[in-house]
C-alpha cells in the first residue's frame, strides 16, 4: 500500500511538473498597435471586439506610426499593426513584419487648432502665426510628414516652435495653452471637444493620409488578428470611423 502510495504521488508531482503553467484568469489577449489619432476610435471598436469574443481582451499601444514600427523591428509582441499612413506600413512590410497584404481602411487629413476663444488671434496658416507659438508634429511622423507636404503645396513656410512625435501631444499643447496654435488631424480636433477652436485649411485634401491596418507576422492569433481587420474594415468599423472624422 505505502508503495502504491509513493508511486502515485511520484506521478502526481511529475504531471504537475510537466503541466503548463495557468494563467489564471484563462484570457487570450489580442495587442494592436494603432497610430495615436486612432485613439479613442480603436479603443470603442476594441470594447465591441471583446464583447463579440469572451475570454479575448485587446490591448492597446497607442503611439506615433514610426515609433510603432521601430518598436516592431526591436522585437515587441504585437498582433496587428494599423498604421496613419502608407509610407510607415511600408517600412514594415518591408522588413517582413506583416503576415498579409495590408488593407487601407481609412483616410485623414489636416487642421489648424487653437485654444478655447483663439486668444492668440489667430487667423490661419498665415501671418497671424507670426512670433505666435505653432506646434506642429515632426518630419516622419504621419501627420509631420503630412504637415510638410501641405506647406510646400500651399506655397508657405511654417516656423513652429516644437515638433511632437505623436498628433495627441500637439493636441495636448493646444488644449493647455501651452501652444498658441496645432496643426492636427480633424479627428484629433473633433476628439478634443470643446477645448479647442477649429480652423479649416483651405487645400487640406492636398495632403490627405491612408490609414492601413495588417497582421503582424509573428503574431501567435493569427485568426482573431484577422477578425480584428475585418471588424476595422468592415460596415460598423467603417461606421465608427466616420463618426469620429475620418474618411476626409
Amino acid at each position: 500500500m505505502r508503495r502504491q502510495l509513493r508511486a502515485g504521488l511520484a506521478a502526481t508531482l511529475l504531471l504537475t511538473a510537466c503541466a503548463p503553467p495557468s494563467s489564471g484568469s484563462g484570457n487570450t489577449d489580442l495587442v494592436v498597435f494603432a497610430a495615436s489619432s486612432l485613439n479613442p476610435t480603436f479603443a470603442t471598436l476594441g470594447k465591441e471586439f471583446e464583447a463579440a469574443h469572451p475570454g479575448v481582451t485587446v490591448k492597446f499601444s497607442f503611439d506615433g506610426s514610426a515609433a510603432l514600427v521601430d518598436q516592431l523591428k526591436a522585437g515587441a509582441p504585437a498582433d496587428v499593426f494599423a498604421s496613419a499612413d502608407k509610407a510607415n506600413m511600408d517600412k514594415a512590410s518591408t522588413a517582413g513584419l506583416i503576415g498579409n497584404s495590408p488593407v487601407q481602411f481609412t483616410t485623414n487629413v489636416l487642421t489648424l487648432i487653437v485654444p478655447k476663444g483663439n486668444p492668440a488671434g489667430i487667423t490661419g496658416l498665415d501671418a497671424s502665426l507670426d512670433n505666435k507659438l505653432l506646434v506642429v508634429c515632426a518630419d516622419g511622423v504621419p501627420c509631420g510628414t503630412a504637415t510638410k507636404k501641405l506647406a510646400a503645396a500651399l506655397g508657405i513656410t511654417l516656423k513652429p516652435v516644437s515638433e511632437e512625435t505623436k498628433v495627441t501631444d500637439v493636441r495636448t499643447k493646444v488644449e493647455s495653452g501651452q501652444a498658441d496654435a496645432g496643426i492636427v488631424y480633424v479627428t484629433d480636433a473633433k476628439a478634443s471637444g470643446g477645448k479647442v477652436d477649429t480652423l479649416p485649411i483651405a487645400g487640406a485634401d492636398k495632403a490627405r493620409n491612408s490609414y492601413l491596418i495588417g497582421r503582424v507576422l509573428a503574431s501567435k492569433q493569427a485568426p482573431l488578428a484577422a477578425e480584428f481587420v475585418t471588424l476595422i474594415t468592415g460596415e460598423r468599423g467603417q461606421q465608427v470611423l466616420e463618426t469620429a472624422g475620418f474618411g476626409g
